[in-house]
């Protein structure tokens, strides 16, 4: 990936969250096309989300969100899930998300998988000058917190993306939300455990500045109400409550162990001649 392609994107924004049945969701999905666009990713806004989560042996970001610390982080490996396989070379984004109060930042550059895990597996530098500073910053939070790979969250989302007259607004819904303790590979075939019962969804709203009136008519219209929920955290609780899964203990995985097992020409080729990995 070039440089060109690698430009840092930064958010910063208002978050709101509810948890709600399919049966609420689809009610309230049917009005928004009235104000509202489907997101220009995926498939009428559609698409799947696989998150690598990276957090300290004790859980330090975990604590700090479920203390409600006014100021917070966490960093993680995000991929939009496509048909193709997800290789060494495939695009990802390595973000930082923080709460300053009550203001939700993000920021983020993409670039290859292969690059993302030599970073924040090994603490190696990528070769991209133009987002130094960034890369900078989360070189010192890994090494500052000792983090290392901790929690896969997937989930399918349909979002919707406000109009010229209400710019920024974004609301998403967020189904299937799965997690994966062990094995924390991004490109193999999921072995999840649900988050939530099967029927509920996250909704999120997303705003720079001001909640538009004529949603804040439809979230009471609907009895909506706010609720204070990560996936992340909601992933480390269902883990601890597998008595048998120690998975905060096994050794952290190097870039190179992990990327073993992505499809690349020499892999393909030795599925097709049946040679089996050494």
């Amino acid at each position: 990936m070039n440089n060109a392609e690698n430009n840092i994107r930064k958010f910063n924004r208002f978050e709101l969250k509810y948890v709600i049945t399919l049966r609420q969701a689809e009610r309230f999905k049917a009005s928004l096309p009235n104000f509202m666009d489907p997101d220009s990713q995926g498939w009428g806004g559609r698409y799947t989300l696989s998150s690598l989560y990276y957090d300290s042996p004790g859980l330090r970001c975990y604590h700090e969100k479920e203390n409600g610390l006014r100021f917070r982080r966490k960093l993680r490996i995000r991929h939009y899930v496509t048909n193709g396989p997800l290789t060494e070379q495939s695009p990802v984004f390595i973000e930082i998300k923080q709460r300053v109060d009550r203001v939700t930042q993000k920021r983020r550059v993409s670039l290859p998988y292969g690059d993302a895990l030599r970073l924040c597996n090994d603490r190696r530098m990528p070769d991209f000058s133009a987002e130094q500073p960034f890369f900078d910053e989360v070189y010192a939070f890994l090494w500052q917190y000792n983090l290392r790979p901790m929690s896969i969250v997937r989930y399918d989302r349909q979002a919707f993306t406000g109009t010229a007259y209400d710019p920024g607004l974004r609301v998403t819904f967020d189904t299937s939300l799965t997690f994966q303790p062990n094995r924390l590979r991004l490109h193999e075939d999921a072995t999840t455990m649900p988050i939530l019962p099967p029927n509920q969804v996250v909704m999120e709203i997303k705003i720079n500045e001001r909640m538009p009136y004529w949603l804040t008519n439809m979230i009471a219209d609907h009895n909506l109400e706010l609720m204070r929920i990560s996936k992340y955290c909601r992933s480390i609780e269902a883990a601890s409550n597998i008595p048998a899964l120690k998975w905060r203990w096994l050794p952290a995985e190097n870039s190179e162990d992990v990327l073993s097992s992505t499809l690349s020409v020499f892999s393909t080729l030795r599925q097709r001649m049946g040679i089996q990995s050494l």
